[in-house]
């Protein structure tokens, strides 16, 4: 960072509410993005907010003693470690099943992405996690390990599992052949899948 002349680094600059501003124009630049991947962890846009706010609440929190080198690979880390630890309290589970997918993100085949959000929702939470990790912020196996704090063995067996639920919740549509029988460790599993960002 540069210094102003006779005056503080922009680090410890606040703007009027108390906020440091390097936190602040990084929670603007990037609570769109968290917030697309929260709601392909939870399915409803609201409580992708709701998950979003927490998340950035925990990373507000911490923001003046914690040196990242990645604050957008820490963000996402609390992300989704707060998605998976508010699963387990059942949390974000508790709402009426109209909100599910009210809004479509764009994408080449509308079609095809409703179809897999839709399976996606009924996969459990941990292994959801590492699915979105993997193959929409294409992470490999040890930064998923490192994202949700578990070991490379949990990241693969749980990719497995994922996967597995996938093809049987998909049944025999072409979006399930694509998925093929392999255990998904290789690039993509071979499926095209839509990225968060899109």
């Amino acid at each position: 960072m540069t210094r102003a002349p006779d005056g503080p680094s922009a680090a410890g600059v606040r703007d009027l509410a108390g906020v440091p501003v390097e936190f602040d124009e990084f929670a603007r630049s990037r609570q769109a993005y968290l917030r697309r991947s929260a709601y392909l962890l939870c399915g409803d846009w609201h409580l992708a907010e709701d998950l979003t706010q927490t998340a950035l609440a925990k990373l507000y929190a911490v923001w003046h003693r914690v040196r990242m080198d990645s604050p957008e690979s820490y963000a996402r880390k609390v992300l989704f470690r707060t998605f998976v630890d508010e699963t387990r309290r059942r949390r974000w589970w508790e709402r009426s099943s109209a909100h599910e997918y009210d809004v479509a993100a764009p994408a080449h085949d509308p079609d095809l992405r409703l179809m897999l959000l839709a399976a996606l929702r009924q996969v459990p939470a941990r292994s959801r996690a590492v699915l979105v990790l993997r193959f929409w912020h294409d992470q490999s196996v040890e930064e998923t390990a490192a994202a949700l704090g578990c070991s490379t063995g949990t990241v693969k067996s749980q990719t497995s599992r994922g996967l597995a639920t996938l093809r049987r919740v998909l049944g025999d549509t072409p979006l399930a052949a694509q998925l093929g029988s392999g255990d998904g460790m290789g690039s993509g599993a071979g499926i095209g899948y839509p990225k968060a960002g899109c």
